[in-house]
């Protein structure tokens, strides 16, 4: 009798230790949390070096994690948020919902300085229009060709108020038009097939052949080239530059493992996370990885140019420059 209590007592014991395995929440986008994205293989690796568990919550795009988190405020369940932008960084801090990540010792490699303490990098990219070359023999080669093309050859496009992508276009046409951006809003808007949410709507449009141009990277041609051995998708190289994008991370404040919050930033920065950016999440990895990228990413368009704004820039003018933008496109 007592070696049957002996061993409930243990077994009771046991099941409480595994309830009682710290839980990592993660909000993310949702292409980093599918099953094809970088989220599984990287979930998988920190699991093995944490002994925790990794929980990703996969929100639509980067500008509808920031807008949940804003709803939730201290009462959120996330610990990290992993999915914002360069551009979205002064909004978020404005907050007050994010906490130092205290790494100073991170080798990032990235096309521009970095030395935020509370937002850390993950992997970066110009924006591009990825074309179908089956569909389109001659892409536009400037901005400006794209705004004034063809109205029979359409382009999706994300919303710069739930996408990052979508934001990161709307800064690209500020950037090269600035006043005139509302009248080549005006002129582009009969080549808009539609706006979506997120990027992962917008891309598969265009991969079902609803749309010759969709708005992504110039990283995208890799994972036809890795993946499927195709040379048929191509980003078109615009003769006034490309936006960069460069994505970021960062723990969350009222998060109930901070010190696990901040185990997974360093983590992020070598080999175990970075590793599965370039051939799962399609970028170009801020970080360190364990060995060189595939030669395709040799083949990517180098842009002439890059085009970037400061993050307090944007937090100052976006409602301004997306309110322009609304009102050209919501005709």
């Amino acid at each position: 009798m007592r070696l049957l209590t002996y061993l409930f007592i243990s077994l009771i014991t046991f099941a409480g230790a595994l309830q009682a395995k710290d839980t990592l929440t993660v909000y993310t986008y949702d292409s980093f949390a599918a099953d094809w994205g970088p989220g599984p293989k990287v979930k998988a690796s920190f699991e093995a070096e944490c002994k925790c568990t990794v929980d990703f919550v996969a929100i639509a795009d980067g500008v509808a994690i920031l807008n949940r988190l804003k709803l939730e405020a201290e009462g959120t369940k996330a610990d990290v948020v992993l999915g914002l932008d360069n551009n979205l960084m002064t909004e978020a801090s404005a907050t007050g919902l994010f906490a130092p990540h205290g790494i100073t010792d991170a080798a990032l490699n990235l096309p521009v300085d970095w030395s935020d303490d509370t937002f850390l990098p993950y992997d970066y990219a110009h924006f591009a229009v990825i074309y179908d070359t089956e569909k389109m023999k001659t892409p536009p080669a400037s901005l400006d060709q794209l705004v004034t093309g063809n109205p029979e050859q359409k382009i999706v496009l994300q919303d710069p108020r739930t996408s990052t992508p979508g934001l990161g276009f709307l800064l690209w046409m500020k950037s090269v038009y600035g006043e005139r951006a509302g009248e080549a809003w005006a002129k582009l808007r009969p080549r808009v097939l539609t706006v979506t949410p997120g990027w992962s709507e917008a891309y598969g449009l265009f991969t079902k052949g609803e749309a010759p141009m969709v708005l992504s990277y110039t990283t995208s041609p890799a994972y036809h080239m890795i993946a499927e051995t195709s040379d048929r998708y191509q980003a078109a190289a615009f003769a006034e530059g490309h936006y960069l994008q460069i994505e970021v991370a960062a723990a969350v404040k009222s998060s109930k493992n901070p010190e696990l919050a901040k185990r997974f930033l360093a983590f992020m920065t070598g080999p175990g996370f970075q590793d599965h950016i370039p051939t799962n999440n399609w970028m170009f990895p801020a970080g360190k990885t364990s060995s060189p990228l595939p030669e395709q990413f040799g083949q990517l368009v180098t842009p002439a140019k890059t085009l970037l704004y400061t993050s307090d820039e944007v937090a100052a003018n976006r409602r301004q420059w997306i309110d322009e933008w609304l009102n050209v496109m919501s005709k």
